[in-house]
Protein backbone atom coordinates (compact mmCIF):
# COMPACT_ATOMS: atom_id res chain seq x y z
CA UNK A 1 0.00 0.00 0.00
CA UNK A 2 2.67 2.68 1.02
CA UNK A 3 5.23 1.69 -1.73
CA UNK A 4 2.49 2.08 -4.07
CA UNK A 5 1.60 5.74 -2.57
CA UNK A 6 5.24 6.09 -3.14
CA UNK A 7 5.54 5.02 -6.62
CA UNK A 8 2.12 7.80 -6.97
CA UNK A 9 3.82 10.34 -5.41
CA UNK A 10 6.94 9.79 -7.13
CA UNK A 11 5.34 9.78 -10.97
CA UNK A 12 3.72 12.89 -10.18
CA UNK A 13 6.73 14.98 -9.38
CA UNK A 14 8.37 13.57 -11.97
CA UNK A 15 6.35 15.14 -14.54
CA UNK A 16 6.67 18.62 -12.74
CA UNK A 17 8.88 21.16 -14.85
CA UNK A 18 12.47 21.55 -12.66
CA UNK A 19 11.82 25.58 -14.58
CA UNK A 20 9.25 25.75 -12.00
CA UNK A 21 9.79 26.29 -7.86
CA UNK A 22 8.22 23.25 -6.46
CA UNK A 23 7.92 25.51 -3.27
CA UNK A 24 5.39 27.89 -4.65
CA UNK A 25 3.66 25.37 -6.19
CA UNK A 26 2.89 23.01 -3.66
CA UNK A 27 2.05 26.45 -1.48
CA UNK A 28 -0.56 27.04 -4.30
CA UNK A 29 -2.35 23.75 -4.04
CA UNK A 30 -1.55 23.47 -0.34
CA UNK A 31 -4.03 27.11 0.10
CA UNK A 32 -6.61 25.92 -3.15
CA UNK A 33 -7.20 22.63 -1.28
CA UNK A 34 -7.95 24.55 1.51
CA UNK A 35 -10.14 26.90 0.32
CA UNK A 36 -12.40 23.88 -1.75
CA UNK A 37 -12.38 22.17 1.74
CA UNK A 38 -13.69 24.73 4.10
CA UNK A 39 -16.01 25.72 1.31
CA UNK A 40 -17.84 22.96 0.57
CA UNK A 41 -18.50 21.26 4.44
CA UNK A 42 -21.65 18.86 4.38
CA UNK A 43 -23.10 21.17 6.56
CA UNK A 44 -22.61 24.90 7.69
CA UNK A 45 -24.06 24.37 10.84
CA UNK A 46 -21.36 21.28 11.98
CA UNK A 47 -18.20 22.98 11.50
CA UNK A 48 -15.23 23.10 13.75
CA UNK A 49 -14.09 25.97 14.72
CA UNK A 50 -10.79 26.78 12.61
CA UNK A 51 -12.64 25.66 9.43
CA UNK A 52 -14.98 28.89 10.17
CA UNK A 53 -13.94 32.34 9.82
CA UNK A 54 -14.33 34.75 12.28
CA UNK A 55 -17.34 36.49 13.10
CA UNK A 56 -15.94 39.83 13.14
CA UNK A 57 -12.70 41.37 14.59
CA UNK A 58 -10.01 38.64 14.71
CA UNK A 59 -8.94 35.48 12.66
CA UNK A 60 -8.88 31.58 12.54
CA UNK A 61 -6.84 29.45 10.08
CA UNK A 62 -9.29 29.81 7.62
CA UNK A 63 -9.00 33.74 7.78
CA UNK A 64 -5.64 33.40 6.06
CA UNK A 65 -6.31 31.15 3.45
CA UNK A 66 -7.65 34.05 0.88
CA UNK A 67 -5.01 36.59 1.05
CA UNK A 68 -2.35 33.37 1.15
CA UNK A 69 -3.90 33.06 -2.92
CA UNK A 70 -3.31 36.95 -3.20
CA UNK A 71 -0.16 36.66 -1.94
CA UNK A 72 1.13 33.91 -4.13
CA UNK A 73 -0.56 36.09 -7.30
CA UNK A 74 1.69 38.34 -6.30
CA UNK A 75 4.67 36.12 -6.55
CA UNK A 76 3.64 34.95 -9.96
CA UNK A 77 3.16 38.40 -11.20
CA UNK A 78 7.27 38.66 -11.20
CA UNK A 79 8.40 35.41 -11.99
CA UNK A 80 6.45 34.77 -14.92
CA UNK A 81 5.78 38.48 -16.24
CA UNK A 82 9.81 38.71 -15.84
CA UNK A 83 9.75 35.44 -18.09
CA UNK A 84 7.41 37.48 -20.93
CA UNK A 85 9.88 40.84 -20.66
CA UNK A 86 13.04 38.05 -21.20
CA UNK A 87 11.21 36.64 -23.99
CA UNK A 88 10.97 39.79 -26.13
CA UNK A 89 7.32 40.90 -25.08
CA UNK A 90 6.85 44.63 -24.49
CA UNK A 91 5.27 46.01 -21.82
CA UNK A 92 2.23 47.08 -23.43
CA UNK A 93 2.08 42.88 -24.66
CA UNK A 94 2.42 42.56 -20.92
CA UNK A 95 -0.22 44.76 -19.88
CA UNK A 96 -2.69 43.63 -22.44
CA UNK A 97 -2.54 39.87 -21.47
CA UNK A 98 -3.00 41.43 -17.96
CA UNK A 99 -6.20 43.01 -18.89
CA UNK A 100 -7.53 40.03 -20.95
CA UNK A 101 -6.75 38.05 -17.49
CA UNK A 102 -8.59 40.32 -15.33
CA UNK A 103 -11.36 40.07 -17.78
CA UNK A 104 -11.56 36.48 -17.86
CA UNK A 105 -11.58 35.68 -13.86
CA UNK A 106 -14.36 38.84 -13.39
CA UNK A 107 -16.29 36.73 -15.79
CA UNK A 108 -15.70 33.37 -14.64
CA UNK A 109 -16.56 34.74 -11.26
CA UNK A 110 -19.84 36.09 -12.48
CA UNK A 111 -20.90 32.89 -13.99
CA UNK A 112 -20.56 31.25 -10.56
CA UNK A 113 -22.72 34.01 -9.03
CA UNK A 114 -25.40 33.55 -12.04
CA UNK A 115 -24.96 28.96 -12.16
CA UNK A 116 -27.86 28.39 -9.75
CA UNK A 117 -31.32 27.54 -10.63
CA UNK A 118 -34.51 26.51 -7.98
CA UNK A 119 -35.54 23.41 -9.09
CA UNK A 120 -37.78 22.41 -6.04
CA UNK A 121 -39.32 26.18 -6.11
CA UNK A 122 -42.69 26.06 -8.22
CA UNK A 123 -42.67 29.77 -9.63
CA UNK A 124 -39.29 30.27 -9.41
CA UNK A 125 -37.16 33.12 -11.49
CA UNK A 126 -33.80 33.31 -12.68
CA UNK A 127 -33.92 36.03 -14.10
CA UNK A 128 -35.68 37.95 -11.26
CA UNK A 129 -33.84 36.08 -8.30
CA UNK A 130 -30.13 35.74 -9.64
CA UNK A 131 -29.68 37.65 -12.89
CA UNK A 132 -31.09 41.08 -11.60
CA UNK A 133 -29.41 40.77 -8.06
CA UNK A 134 -26.43 39.34 -8.83
CA UNK A 135 -23.84 39.72 -6.92
CA UNK A 136 -20.94 41.99 -8.85
CA UNK A 137 -17.97 41.62 -6.17
CA UNK A 138 -16.52 38.09 -4.89
CA UNK A 139 -13.44 35.98 -4.95
CA UNK A 140 -12.66 35.68 -8.53
CA UNK A 141 -12.84 39.57 -8.96
CA UNK A 142 -10.85 40.26 -6.36
CA UNK A 143 -8.39 38.41 -7.88
CA UNK A 144 -8.67 39.63 -11.12
CA UNK A 145 -8.81 43.70 -9.86
CA UNK A 146 -5.62 43.18 -7.99
CA UNK A 147 -3.71 41.34 -10.77
CA UNK A 148 -4.26 43.59 -12.86
CA UNK A 149 -3.30 46.92 -10.53
CA UNK A 150 0.01 44.81 -9.35
CA UNK A 151 0.55 44.40 -12.81
CA UNK A 152 0.48 47.94 -13.85
CA UNK A 153 2.79 49.18 -10.85
CA UNK A 154 5.09 46.22 -11.05
CA UNK A 155 5.42 47.49 -14.71
CA UNK A 156 5.97 51.05 -14.24
CA UNK A 157 6.75 51.58 -10.95
CA UNK A 158 10.29 51.09 -9.42
CA UNK A 159 11.06 48.87 -6.40
CA UNK A 160 11.51 51.78 -3.72
CA UNK A 161 7.88 53.37 -5.24
CA UNK A 162 6.81 49.60 -4.89
CA UNK A 163 7.52 50.05 -1.00
CA UNK A 164 6.29 53.25 -0.94
CA UNK A 165 3.26 52.52 -2.58
CA UNK A 166 2.79 49.30 -0.04
CA UNK A 167 3.46 51.62 2.28
CA UNK A 168 1.30 54.32 1.36
CA UNK A 169 -1.46 51.79 0.85
CA UNK A 170 -1.79 50.70 4.02
CA UNK A 171 -1.23 53.43 6.02
CA UNK A 172 -3.73 55.24 3.78
CA UNK A 173 -6.42 52.78 3.65
CA UNK A 174 -6.29 53.17 7.87
CA UNK A 175 -6.70 56.49 7.63
CA UNK A 176 -9.57 56.21 5.35
CA UNK A 177 -11.55 54.08 7.52
CA UNK A 178 -10.65 56.12 10.69
CA UNK A 179 -11.20 59.63 9.57
CA UNK A 180 -13.16 60.25 6.86
CA UNK A 181 -16.76 60.67 7.89
CA UNK A 182 -19.88 58.68 6.25
CA UNK A 183 -23.70 59.48 6.64
CA UNK A 184 -26.73 56.92 6.42
CA UNK A 185 -30.10 57.83 4.49
CA UNK A 186 -31.39 59.31 8.00
CA UNK A 187 -28.81 61.72 8.13
CA UNK A 188 -27.12 60.12 10.81
CA UNK A 189 -23.12 61.02 10.84
CA UNK A 190 -20.09 58.72 11.61
CA UNK A 191 -16.21 58.59 11.40
CA UNK A 192 -13.93 55.92 12.58
CA UNK A 193 -16.24 52.78 13.22
CA UNK A 194 -15.27 48.94 12.45
CA UNK A 195 -18.62 47.75 13.12
CA UNK A 196 -20.56 45.20 11.14
CA UNK A 197 -22.50 46.95 8.60
CA UNK A 198 -21.03 50.07 9.63
CA UNK A 199 -17.97 51.46 8.58
CA UNK A 200 -16.51 53.44 5.39
CA UNK A 201 -16.24 50.31 3.44
CA UNK A 202 -19.52 48.86 3.91
CA UNK A 203 -20.90 52.82 3.32
CA UNK A 204 -18.99 53.00 0.05
CA UNK A 205 -20.32 49.91 -0.96
CA UNK A 206 -23.91 50.64 -0.18
CA UNK A 207 -23.74 53.97 -2.53
CA UNK A 208 -22.03 51.71 -5.20
CA UNK A 209 -24.31 49.24 -5.65
CA UNK A 210 -27.79 48.22 -4.40
CA UNK A 211 -28.12 46.05 -1.93
CA UNK A 212 -29.69 42.76 -3.45
CA UNK A 213 -26.24 42.66 -5.07
CA UNK A 214 -24.03 43.01 -1.97
CA UNK A 215 -23.50 39.50 0.00
CA UNK A 216 -23.85 40.70 3.55
CA UNK A 217 -27.80 42.32 2.10
CA UNK A 218 -29.73 43.02 4.99
CA UNK A 219 -26.72 44.33 7.07
CA UNK A 220 -27.47 47.55 8.95
CA UNK A 221 -27.17 50.57 8.72
CA UNK A 222 -25.40 49.36 5.21
CA UNK A 223 -25.21 46.33 3.05
CA UNK A 224 -21.86 45.66 2.07
CA UNK A 225 -19.42 42.79 0.19
CA UNK A 226 -16.61 41.02 2.07
CA UNK A 227 -14.60 41.76 -0.78
CA UNK A 228 -15.64 44.95 -1.69
CA UNK A 229 -14.58 48.08 -3.20
CA UNK A 230 -12.40 49.82 -0.64
CA UNK A 231 -11.32 46.43 1.24
CA UNK A 232 -9.62 45.80 -2.60
CA UNK A 233 -6.99 48.89 -1.98
CA UNK A 234 -5.36 46.71 0.98
CA UNK A 235 -5.39 43.53 -0.79
CA UNK A 236 -3.43 44.96 -3.54
CA UNK A 237 -1.10 45.68 -0.47
CA UNK A 238 -1.43 41.99 -0.39
CA UNK A 239 0.00 41.03 -3.67
CA UNK A 240 2.93 43.48 -3.60
CA UNK A 241 3.88 42.10 -0.40
CA UNK A 242 3.84 38.78 -2.84
CA UNK A 243 5.87 41.13 -5.72
CA UNK A 244 8.34 41.69 -3.01
CA UNK A 245 9.45 37.86 -2.03
CA UNK A 246 9.16 37.47 -5.84
CA UNK A 247 12.01 39.45 -6.73
CA UNK A 248 14.21 37.73 -3.81
CA UNK A 249 12.90 34.62 -4.73
CA UNK A 250 14.68 35.55 -8.58
CA UNK A 251 18.09 37.27 -6.80
CA UNK A 252 20.65 34.48 -7.61
CA UNK A 253 23.21 35.89 -5.12
CA UNK A 254 21.32 33.80 -2.40
CA UNK A 255 20.99 29.95 -1.82
CA UNK A 256 17.65 28.31 -1.10
CA UNK A 257 18.49 28.01 2.53
CA UNK A 258 19.78 31.42 3.04
CA UNK A 259 16.11 32.37 0.94
CA UNK A 260 14.38 29.74 3.52
CA UNK A 261 15.55 31.32 6.45
CA UNK A 262 15.31 34.96 5.59
CA UNK A 263 11.35 34.17 4.74
CA UNK A 264 10.96 32.92 8.18
CA UNK A 265 12.82 36.06 9.86
CA UNK A 266 10.61 38.49 7.56
CA UNK A 267 7.83 36.43 8.26
CA UNK A 268 7.85 36.34 12.15
CA UNK A 269 8.53 39.98 12.17
CA UNK A 270 5.56 41.16 9.96
CA UNK A 271 3.31 38.78 12.15
CA UNK A 272 4.58 40.52 15.39
CA UNK A 273 4.44 43.88 13.60
CA UNK A 274 0.70 43.16 12.54
CA UNK A 275 -0.57 41.74 15.79
CA UNK A 276 0.68 45.17 17.57
CA UNK A 277 -1.05 47.02 15.39
CA UNK A 278 -4.09 44.67 15.37
CA UNK A 279 -4.19 46.29 19.02
CA UNK A 280 -5.01 50.04 17.11
CA UNK A 281 -6.43 48.43 13.93
CA UNK A 282 -8.44 45.44 14.48
CA UNK A 283 -7.37 42.17 12.50
CA UNK A 284 -10.52 42.07 9.91
CA UNK A 285 -10.74 39.78 7.31
CA UNK A 286 -13.39 41.20 5.79
CA UNK A 287 -12.35 44.97 6.48
CA UNK A 288 -9.28 43.26 5.03
CA UNK A 289 -7.57 45.95 7.59
CA UNK A 290 -3.83 46.76 7.13
CA UNK A 291 -2.66 44.67 10.26
CA UNK A 292 -4.38 42.21 8.47
CA UNK A 293 -2.17 42.27 5.88
CA UNK A 294 0.76 42.56 7.64
CA UNK A 295 -0.32 39.45 9.78
CA UNK A 296 -1.43 37.45 6.96
CA UNK A 297 1.46 38.17 4.62
CA UNK A 298 3.72 37.43 6.91
CA UNK A 299 2.09 33.71 7.76
CA UNK A 300 2.67 33.47 4.05
CA UNK A 301 6.65 34.38 4.38
CA UNK A 302 6.76 31.85 6.89
CA UNK A 303 4.73 29.52 5.30
CA UNK A 304 6.61 29.64 2.32
CA UNK A 305 10.15 29.50 3.55
CA UNK A 306 9.10 26.46 5.13
CA UNK A 307 8.36 24.56 2.18
CA UNK A 308 11.66 25.97 0.54
CA UNK A 309 13.50 24.19 3.52
CA UNK A 310 11.75 20.81 3.06
CA UNK A 311 10.74 20.26 -0.42
CA UNK A 312 14.49 22.21 -1.52
CA UNK A 313 16.94 22.04 1.25
CA UNK A 314 16.02 18.72 3.03
CA UNK A 315 14.73 16.74 -0.26
CA UNK A 316 11.42 15.72 1.97
CA UNK A 317 8.88 15.99 -1.50
CA UNK A 318 6.74 12.60 -2.02
CA UNK A 319 3.92 14.35 0.29
CA UNK A 320 3.86 17.39 -2.14
CA UNK A 321 2.26 15.09 -4.83
CA UNK A 322 -1.07 15.63 -4.36
CA UNK A 323 -0.63 19.19 -4.26
CA UNK A 324 1.15 19.86 -6.86
CA UNK A 325 -1.16 18.10 -8.83
CA UNK A 326 -3.91 20.50 -7.09
CA UNK A 327 -1.42 23.65 -7.34
CA UNK A 328 -1.48 23.15 -11.44
CA UNK A 329 -4.98 23.56 -12.16
CA UNK A 330 -6.22 25.96 -9.31
CA UNK A 331 -8.74 27.60 -11.39
CA UNK A 332 -10.13 24.94 -12.96
CA UNK A 333 -10.01 23.66 -9.46
CA UNK A 334 -11.88 26.56 -8.25
CA UNK A 335 -14.67 26.45 -10.91
CA UNK A 336 -14.95 22.79 -10.93
CA UNK A 337 -15.66 22.76 -6.98
CA UNK A 338 -18.07 25.60 -7.84
CA UNK A 339 -20.03 23.89 -9.96
CA UNK A 340 -20.55 21.00 -8.43
CA UNK A 341 -20.95 22.17 -5.23
CA UNK A 342 -24.20 24.28 -6.32
CA UNK A 343 -25.08 21.17 -8.58
CA UNK A 344 -25.22 19.23 -4.91
CA UNK A 345 -27.98 21.91 -3.80
CA UNK A 346 -29.69 22.25 -6.96
CA UNK A 347 -30.38 18.75 -7.51
CA UNK A 348 -33.53 17.40 -5.21
CA UNK A 349 -33.88 14.68 -3.86
CA UNK A 350 -37.54 14.34 -2.35
CA UNK A 351 -37.65 17.34 -0.15
CA UNK A 352 -33.71 17.60 -0.07
CA UNK A 353 -31.35 19.31 -1.93
CA UNK A 354 -28.65 16.13 -2.99
CA UNK A 355 -26.51 17.35 -0.50
CA UNK A 356 -28.46 17.57 2.10
CA UNK A 357 -29.63 13.98 1.50
CA UNK A 358 -26.41 12.56 1.62
CA UNK A 359 -25.33 14.40 4.41
CA UNK A 360 -28.48 13.39 6.52
CA UNK A 361 -28.53 9.79 5.51
CA UNK A 362 -24.85 9.16 5.20
CA UNK A 363 -22.34 10.90 6.48
CA UNK A 364 -24.08 12.01 9.85
CA UNK A 365 -25.35 8.91 10.53
CA UNK A 366 -22.27 7.06 10.63
CA UNK A 367 -19.91 9.31 11.72
CA UNK A 368 -21.83 12.22 13.55
CA UNK A 369 -22.73 15.84 12.91
CA UNK A 370 -18.96 17.47 13.31
CA UNK A 371 -16.85 14.17 11.56
CA UNK A 372 -19.70 13.80 8.84
CA UNK A 373 -19.63 17.17 7.87
CA UNK A 374 -16.03 17.27 7.59
CA UNK A 375 -16.11 13.49 5.80
CA UNK A 376 -18.44 15.19 3.15
CA UNK A 377 -15.49 18.18 2.55
CA UNK A 378 -12.70 15.49 2.42
CA UNK A 379 -14.76 12.91 -0.07
CA UNK A 380 -15.52 16.17 -2.11
CA UNK A 381 -12.03 16.82 -2.14
CA UNK A 382 -11.24 13.16 -3.14
CA UNK A 383 -13.54 12.92 -5.99
CA UNK A 384 -12.24 16.21 -7.73
CA UNK A 385 -8.36 14.77 -7.31
CA UNK A 386 -9.47 12.11 -9.49
CA UNK A 387 -10.29 14.84 -12.15
CA UNK A 388 -7.11 17.09 -11.58
CA UNK A 389 -5.01 14.02 -11.02
CA UNK A 390 -6.23 13.31 -14.94
CA UNK A 391 -6.12 16.84 -16.42
CA UNK A 392 -2.48 16.67 -14.86
CA UNK A 393 -1.23 13.39 -16.33
CA UNK A 394 -2.38 14.70 -19.88
CA UNK A 395 -0.60 17.78 -19.56
CA UNK A 396 -3.86 19.86 -19.52
CA UNK A 397 -3.31 22.93 -17.63
CA UNK A 398 -6.28 25.58 -17.50
CA UNK A 399 -4.46 29.21 -17.65
CA UNK A 400 -6.88 31.87 -17.64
Amino acid sequence: MFKRLRSHCQAILALQSTSRLLALDVFRGITITAMILVNNPGSWQAIYAPMRHAQWHGWTLTDLIFPFFIFIVGIAITLSSTKQLERGQSRNAVLKHAVIRMCKLILLGWFLALFYYNFSAENYSWINQRLLTMRFMGVLQRIGLVYFACVVLWLYLSKPMLILTFVCLLVGYWALLMWVPYQDSAGNSYVGLLSFGNNLSAWLDSQLFNSPHLYYKTALPFAFDPEGVLSTLPAVATALSGIFVGQWLLNPRFSKIDKAKWLLLIGFFAVLVGECWGLFLPINKALWTSSYVLLSSGYACVMLGTLIYLLDCRNIKNWSAPFVVFGANSIAFFMFAGVMGRLLIMLPVGDLSLKDWLYSQVFQPALGALNGSLAFAIVFLLLSYVLMLFMYRKGIIWKV
